[in-house]
């Protein structure tokens, strides 16, 4: 049985006519027809005995009939007090994010949340990790996406509460197509030291980069930016190669076509990454912040 069998039996029961149930519920009368036939199957009766006159409950199959408008009676009292809880969230909330996280998993979770609770009006401000530490202690913000190295202790105040994401990550190069290095399964340092990077321009990857620079005594950097659609167009040019994370290359164009290849790193290096929230624990907007974890 389907849930939009019921309402079909509903708006039939109403009408007295599949014609205008049809014209209601904007579905096709063979749609509603079928549908009808389906459901009458299932449950080994007739449930409408058709005619000129009109569509109306044969005398077995009343009951049923009728335990499916108790049904959708308490679908409709259910509805009602979803509405009634979800109206009740009102305010406002300032998210602090990172790029990775911007681009791939929250403006998923911005829709489903915004669809439920639409009397909440969400602000998005893209930082980095530093930024976003500073802004929540300063109360400039209510929660923030960061990313963290997986050694890192997470040392954050009592005030802090870190929530992981069920996401982790990893620093790989992006080469081109035609590069001798997208063949390889994996990359050494002799492979890339004579290579030309052109670097993602971040707090988070200066970090990363120190680390990868004690097994690269010297990169040749060309540029830095900020800007990924920049850095990928410039390595499917032959420019250069660059260093991202697969987050970041999460359904991008430019590797589902295979103009770019990811290649992981196999030297001893930490490029494993996590990602997590953190708010204050006695925020102002708890409540709010609650919920909206829930989408997370």
């Amino acid at each position: 049985m389907k849930l939009e069998q019921f309402y079909y039996v509903r708006e039939i029961l109403q009408t007295k006519s599949i014609t205008i149930a049809s014209e209601n519920l904007h579905v096709t009368q063979s749609a509603i027809s079928q549908s009808i036939t389906s459901l009458e199957k299932e449950v080994g009766i007739p449930l409408f005995h058709r005619s000129r006159q009109g569509t109306i409950p044969t005398e077995e199959g009343k009951t049923i009939l009728y335990k499916i408008l108790e049904i959708l009676n308490k679908m409709d009292e259910l509805n009602l007090e979803m509405q009634s809880i979800q109206s009740s969230y009102k305010g406002e909330i300032n998210i602090a994010t990172i790029p990775s996280i911007f681009m791939t998993f929250l403006p998923g979770i911005l829709s489903r949340f915004q669809k439920d609770y639409p009397h909440i009006k969400v602000n998005i401000h893209e930082m980095e990790n530093l930024e976003t530490l500073n802004a929540l202690q300063h109360e400039k913000i209510d929660m923030g996406f960061i990313a963290l190295f997986h050694d890192s202790n997470k040392k954050f105040n009592n005030q802090i509460s870190f929530r992981p994401m069920q996401i982790n990550g990893a620093f790989s190069a992006i080469v081109p197509k035609n590069s001798k290095l997208a063949l390889k399964k994996f990359l050494t340092v002799q492979d890339i030291q004579d290579e030309y990077f052109i670097l993602y321009d971040s707090q988070f990857y200066h970090e990363m980069m120190e680390e990868f620079q004690l097994e690269i005594s010297e990169l040749k950097v060309i540029f830095k930016t900020t800007n990924t659609e920049v850095i990928k167009r410039s390595v499917l040019e032959g420019i250069g190669i660059s260093i991202l994370s697969d987050l970041m290359l999460k359904n991008d164009p430019y590797m589902d076509s295979g103009e770019i290849i990811a290649v992981p790193f196999q030297f001893q290096w930490n490029n494993q990454i996590e990602f997590g929230t953190i708010h204050k624990q006695n925020s102002a907007h708890l409540r709010i912040i609650q919920k909206f974890l829930e989408y997370v």
